[in-house]
Order: structure tokens, then C-alpha cells, then sequence
């Protein structure tokens, strides 16, 4: 009985080894996957590299926001509704218990971004991995002004013209809600990424643990002081650094690297200085991977670090301009050979000295994907009518992340060219899982602010007035928040002006792909690259109305508005926010004395008033009604013949009323005037 115990025993035991083992190969299996530590989530804050690593089934990035919600898929009809409503500050989930639901995220997954234009005394929470108290509870404001632990590094969390940035990882294991009182203020961001299912974070606490604290004071540490430098701190061992000269129509080849490698850093010897606009923008950069026939870098040379039109200096994390170089350390790897090449596409002979070094590759090129970056303008425009506001900044097909995107702006009218959202669609979905609240937003500040920033991950490097007038150049790195597909991305960003307003939009987007993926872009030819951002047309022997100086006005805003080809110079001096009784009064520049015949170009729309027009303080002609449905120039209109003496004149405007038709915004617009000698 005793043997038979012990034998059954010993299978029992050998039973029990076999399920150890088996167990363990369980664990091991479940061990394999990622797991995080703060830290390692706040390294990637300056992980280039990280971003070649194509990514994983089930890697997300997406975005909750304020945008406006009229703005839907229609299923039933395959149609977009709304899909340019502007209603942007204040989008909700829904109201719940009295408080305003943001999102409601499934982990694990972190937050990496929380951005607003107008954040107030509200408090917003951040509920945890199912916890019934929030994690973070402050007013909305308390996340941006570097006064509440961990918010306080401040080149993570910061203004940039207006927008309120805040960068500070808020990892978490399940769940995230983010809930808000109503008086939170108005426009919001929460930007995160959800990582694989059984990927293992830690859930965030306000209280860092020292080691967690001092990478979050390395990091701040870098961005703050040492941008323009090489985030990975590599030991530089290989550097290929020629002189190229070019002449006209040459193409000469920089660099031929054998592979497996990845150039680390490339430098350009351009600055404002010693290079025109029109050079940087004629001679192109291109850098084909692994024998590939069409090169996945295709770039104006000066375009390619971030900024256009010309060298406009910042610095970055990844790009930027100083003011004896550009430089670019976006991760570059290959798998057998890379060949970097300049063609100087100008009439005149070009040259640059040149740097690129290269290193070893850290991982199996099997798990990395090839660097793109391309310039275009009005490429792949939607076909869909209802999302004609819809202009792509990048479309491609396969595996890879979208890792960011300079966008260069004609607008030569002045006034606001951004009412436009960001939105991202991944792997063909309907609706994008991201959708922003403004171009200005998307680019990190806000209120059409045209003061020029610079920051580790979003920049204003060109703006040519306080109007928005001109060339305005912007751009976003997507670096913690970039966003990963498995077959296919999409990145638009809304643009209200068409062409005709002669509002022109270029772009250069920067992304990851996987060998055999589909870069649809091709070269743009150099008069298409130098000739769009032309002036409209100027009416000769006109006064334009917005060259007219103000005297003064009783009431009401003046301002410069883009409007298209029908107006001279494209565009009209706009008066608003006036009211019957009130009175503009504009400086008329008389060059002869004479007697001259008064006439004037002007605007109509729904919400424009009467107006009655005098000169010197006389009527000149009857009132005339403005209103019309539908924008539309009008005019020239013959108010009379005047003696006039040399010098200065007053012309007037007084609004007297509105057509019974129009919305009572008493709105009135000035394109031109034209005197006429009269013998």
C-alpha cells in the first residue's frame, strides 16, 4: 500500500513538473510582450530611431477633440454631412451627471498630447484604469501654466502664439475618461496612442518616482537647451562630407553608402544669407533606398529641413535651420545601398557643402521601415463633392507611420487662411479617428496668432505680416504621437479658400513605410514649384481700397479680406462689427488738381448694408444697397464729377440701413477707386 502510494505520488509529482513547465512556457509566451516603464515612455520623447520600427497589430494613435459634431458619415448613404461645419470649441461624448465627457479610451495606452486655445478655471479629470476618483483633478488652465507637478517642465508644457501646449506622458493600464465641468473653457486635444492588448504600462501618478522625475528633467533638459544636436548622442564614426557644385541641369550624386546602415544626420550648408528663396526651391534633393528606380526622398533642397519659402532659421528635434546650416536627424536605415543625390534644376550654377554620417543598424532591417519625404502641391484632392474642403497633405498605401509635415501658405489677401481641421484616416476607415478643430490647432498655437515660435515639436518659421499676409510656413513632428497603419493612411487638413481666393497650399510630409508600400508621389517640375505664389492681378490706374489709410471710424473693425480673381489685387478693405449711424472715414491721395470723376468698386453679400458714400463731406451720389445672395464683385460705379485740389481728401462711408432681405451684419467692402480726369 505504501509502494503504490509512493508510486502514484511520483506520477502525481511528474504531473506537476510537466505543468511547471508548461506553465512556464505560458509565462514566457505572456513575458514576451512589450512591457513599459515611465521612463522608457518618457525616452521616447527624443527616440528618432523608435520611429523607423514598423509598427505592430494593434498599434493606434488617435485623437479626442472639440471639433464640430455636425460633422458626420452617413452610412446609409455612403455621404459626408457637414463635413465643413466650424463650430470647433466646444464638441463633447455627451453630458453626464451634469459634467462634459471628452473621451473614453480602452488601454493600454498613454496620452502624449493635451492642447487648447482657451482653456479656463473648469476642471477637467482624468479617471484611471476604472479608478472612481481622478487621477489628475485641476482646472483646465492648471495643465498648461507650470504650476502643478508633473506639468512644470516647460519645454514640455508651453505657450507657442497663443496655443496651450502640454507634452507630459499620462500612461495607463485599461481605461481613460476625461471629464469636465462646463465652465472648462473652449478648443481641446487629448492626443494618445493605444498600445498592443497585452502590452504592460504603468497607470500615471501626479507623485513621480525620483527616477521618473529626473528623466522627465533629462529630457526637458535637452529640449530646452540643446535642440539642433543629436538626440541619440551617437559616437560619430562614419561621415561622408563633399562639396557639391552643380551646374545648370547637372545632377551629381552626394553619396553612395552600402548597406545594411542608416544615415544618422544630414547637414546642408544653407542658410538666408548665402542662398536666395528661388535657389533653395530650384536645385532638389533625392535619396533612393535599396536600388529603388523612383527615390522615396524627393525634395526642394530648402524645403526638405522643414521651412519654406527660403531658409527661415529654428531649431527642432528632428529638423531645422541655423544660421550656418540646415540639419535633418530623422533615422534613415537601408538595407543594402543608399544614394543621395542633388539636382540643380536653376539656370545657374549651385554649391553646397554637404555632411551625412551613417551607422550601424541596431536592430534587423526585417522590423524597420524606409524613410519618405515628398513635396507636392494639390495632389490626390478628394473626389467625393461633400469633401471638397478636404486638401491631403499625404496618401500612401502599406505599413508605416506618419511622423509629421511642413505646409507652406500663399495667401497674398491676408486674413486667416486656417479655418481648417486636421483629419487623419487609417487602414480605410469612414470616419477619421482623428479630427482637429483648426489648421493653427494642428500646428500647436492658435487665434490665427502670426507670431513666429519655436519648439522641440511644432514650429511657425514664416510669417510675412501681422495680417497673415504672404508666405506663412508651419510645421508638426509627430514623434511620440505618430501614427502607425497596416495598410493604408490618409493626412488632410482642411482648407476653406480655394485657389482662386489665390490662397495656395504646398506641402512636404515625412513617414515610414515597409518595402513594397505605395508612395503615389511623383516630381513636380520647377515652374510648378516657383510660379504659384504670384499676386493676383492689380486693376491699372486705381487707388486699391486697401491701400487707403484710415482716418478714422466711429465703430466697427477694419480689416484686409481675400475674396478671388473678380477683385483687383484678389481682395477688398472689409469694415465690420459697424451699425447704422456709424461712419468710416478714408485718406484719398489727390495727385493733380483737377476735376475728376468719381467711381468705385465694391463688394455685395447677404449680410452687407446701405451705404451711402461722400466725399469731402458731400454726398457723392444716393445711397446704394450692398446686399446680394451670394459674394460677388461690384461695380465700377459712377458717384459723380468733382473739382478737386492736390493733396489730401476724405471719403466716406455711413451706413444708413439694410436691405429687408439681408442678415443685419451691416457689412461693407471696398475693392477700389478709380479717378477719371474730366476736360
Amino acid at each position: 500500500m505504501q509502494v503504490r502510494l509512493l508510486i502514484e505520488w511520483g506520477f502525481i509529482g511528474l504531473r506537476l513538473v510537466w505543468l511547471v513547465v508548461l506553465c512556464a512556457l505560458v509565462l514566457g509566451t505572456a513575458c514576451s510582450a512589450a512591457q513599459y516603464s515611465y521612463v522608457d515612455l518618457v525616452n521616447r520623447l527624443t527616440d528618432l530611431e523608435g520611429l523607423a520600427v514598423l509598427p505592430a497589430q494593434g498599434e493606434i494613435c488617435a485623437q479626442c477633440s472639440s471639433y464640430d459634431r455636425a460633422s458626420r458619415y452617413d452610412a446609409a448613404t455612403g455621404k459626408y454631412v457637414g463635413w465643413d461645419a466650424n463650430g470647433d470649441g466646444s464638441g463633447i461624448v455627451r453630458i453626464e451627471d451634469g459634467k462634459q465627457v471628452f473621451g473614453e479610451i480602452e488601454g493600454p495606452g498613454c496620452i502624449w498630447r493635451i492642447w487648447s486655445a482657451a482653456p479656463k478655471s473648469g476642471h477637467v479629470r482624468i479617471y484611471l484604469d476604472g479608478a472612481t476618483e481622478p487621477t489628475i483633478d485641476l482646472p483646465f488652465s492648471g495643465y498648461f501654466d507650470g504650476r502643478n507637478e508633473p506639468f512644470t517642465y516647460s519645454a514640455l508644457v508651453h505657450d507657442a502664439a497663443s496655443g496651450k501646449n502640454c507634452y507630459v506622458p499620462i500612461p495607463f493600464q485599461k481605461s481613460c475618461k476625461i471629464v469636465a465641468d462646463p465652465d472648462w473653457g473652449a478648443y481641446y486635444h487629448f492626443t494618445y496612442s493605444i498600445f498592443p492588448k497585452d502590452t504592460i504600462v504603468p497607470t500615471f501618478k501626479r507623485e513621480l518616482a525620483p527616477d521618473e522625475a529626473a528623466a522627465l528633467d533629462r529630457v526637458n533638459r535637452f529640449l530646452a537647451k540643446s535642440l539642433g544636436t543629436d538626440p541619440a548622442k551617437r559616437q560619430v564614426t562614419n561621415v561622408v562630407a563633399p562639396v557639391v557644385s552643380l551646374a545648370p541641369g547637372e545632377t551629381a550624386t552626394v553619396a553612395r553608402i552600402e548597406g545594411p546602415n542608416a544615415i544618422t544626420c544630414l547637414r546642408a550648408a544653407i542658410n538666408a544669407k548665402s542662398y536666395s528663396a528661388e535657389e533653395l526651391r530650384s536645385v532638389v534633393l533625392k535619396i533612393y533606398w535599396d536600388g529603388e528606380k523612383n527615390p522615396s526622398v524627393w525634395s526642394p533642397l530648402g524645403d526638405f529641413f522643414g521651412t519654406g519659402l527660403g531658409a527661415n532659421s529654428y531649431k527642432s528635434l528632428p529638423m531645422g535651420v541655423t544660421d550656418t546650416d540646415a540639419y535633418s536627424y530623422w533615422y534613415m536605415p537601408f538595407a543594402k545601398e543608399a544614394v543621395v543625390e542633388l539636382e540643380n534644376q536653376s539656370k545657374a550654377a549651385f554649391t553646397v557643402p554637404f555632411y551625412i554620417s551613417y551607422s550601424p543598424l541596431d536592430k534587423p532591417i526585417s522590423e524597420l521601415g524606409r524613410f519618405h519625404a515628398k513635396w507636392h502641391r494639390d495632389a490626390f484632392l478628394p473626389m467625393e463633392p461633400e469633401r471638397w474642403i478636404d486638401w491631403p497633405m499625404l496618401k500612401t498605401e502599406g505599413r508605416g507611420r506618419f511622423c509629421g509635415v511642413m505646409l507652406e501658405v500663399w495667401n497674398p489677401g491676408g486674413g486667416w487662411w486656417g479655418e481648417g481641421d486636421e483629419k487623419f484616416w487609417v487602414d480605410g476607415e469612414k470616419f477619421p479617428s482623428t479630427f482637429g478643430t483648426g489648421s493653427e490647432d494642428y500646428f500647436g498655437y492658435a487665434w490665427c496668432n502670426p507670431t513666429l515660435f519655436q519648439n522641440a515639436y511644432h514650429n511657425q518659421t514664416r510669417n510675412d505680416n501681422n495680417n497673415n499676409a504672404g508666405h506663412v510656413s508651419v510645421n508638426r513632428w509627430h514623434i511620440t504621437d505618430n501614427v502607425p497603419f497596416q495598410t493604408s493612411f490618409e493626412a488632410d487638413i482642411e482648407k476653406y479658400f480655394r485657389n482662386s481666393r489665390h490662397t495656395h497650399y504646398a506641402s512636404i510630409a515625412y513617414w515610414y513605410l515597409a518595402p513594397g508600400g505605395k508612395d503615389p508621389y511623383g516630381e513636380i517640375g520647377s515652374a510648378d514649384r516657383l510660379n504659384w505664389y504670384e499676386r493676383p492681378a492689380r486693376t491699372t490706374g486705381v487707388l486699391e481700397g486697401e491701400d487707403l489709410m484710415v482716418i478714422s471710424k466711429t465703430a466697427g473693425n477694419i480689416s484686409i479680406q481675400a475674396l478671388g480673381d473678380s477683385w483687383s489685387m484678389g481682395g477688398h478693405l472689409w469694415w465690420t462689427g459697424a451699425k447704422p449711424g456709424d461712419e468710416l472715414n478714408l485718406a484719398l491721395p489727390v495727385a493733380k488738381s483737377g476735376k475728376y470723376e468719381l467711381k468705385m468698386s465694391f463688394t455685395k453679400a447677404v449680410d452687407y448694408g446701405i451705404i451711402q458714400i461722400m466725399l469731402d463731406g458731400k454726398k457723392a451720389g444716393n445711397p446704394i444697397d450692398f446686399y446680394n445672395n451670394g459674394v460677388v464683385a461690384f461695380g465700377p460705379v459712377s458717384l459723380g464729377v468733382f473739382e478737386l485740389t492736390k493733396g489730401r481728401h476724405q471719403l466716406s462711408a455711413e451706413i444708413v440701413g439694410a436691405n429687408e432681405k439681408a442678415i443685419k451684419s451691416y457689412m461693407f467692402g471696398l475693392d477700389y477707386v478709380r479717378l477719371t480726369p474730366v476736360k
